[in-house]
């Protein structure tokens, strides 16, 4: 029997899940939903402190969804691990090296968007 894929809310949360089992750092929601022409209902935005921790961030993500029988529409960054995007369509993962994040400053630019913080482990 194949495998029932979560809703979006269920993927959010196994996305964050994963990020905070790498130790992602001022992890954030934006919902996007109610944004004319949003390319997804959330993006969940992280930071690591090194690109080893982006990577282990990212294959977390992806290994956690697998085991869901989801896999990502797209990514890419992954090679230099600046920033790493981890496209669900639904929900789209930003994994960000510290310095990239304040220089791309997603969250300025979605401010729109309702924000939820998660709390570090």
């Amino acid at each position: 029997m194949a495998k029932k894929k979560p809703g979006t809310e269920s993927l959010k949360k196994l996305v964050v899940d994963a990020i905070l089992n790498k130790k992602g750092r001022e992890i954030v929601a934006l919902d996007l939903r109610k944004i004319n022409d949003a390319a997804s209902d959330y993006f969940i935005i992280t930071h690591g402190d090194s690109s080893t921790q982006v990577k282990a961030i990212f294959e977390s993500i992806v290994e956690e969804a697998g085991k869901k029988g989801i896999l990502p529409y797209h990514s890419e960054g992954s090679k230099n691990s600046e920033w790493i995007i981890v496209d669900f369509v639904d929900v789209v993962a930003h994994i960000f090296h510290r310095d990239k994040r304040e220089f791309y400053a997603l969250e300025e630019l979605w401010s729109d968007a309702k924000l939820t913080k998660y709390l570090d482990v």
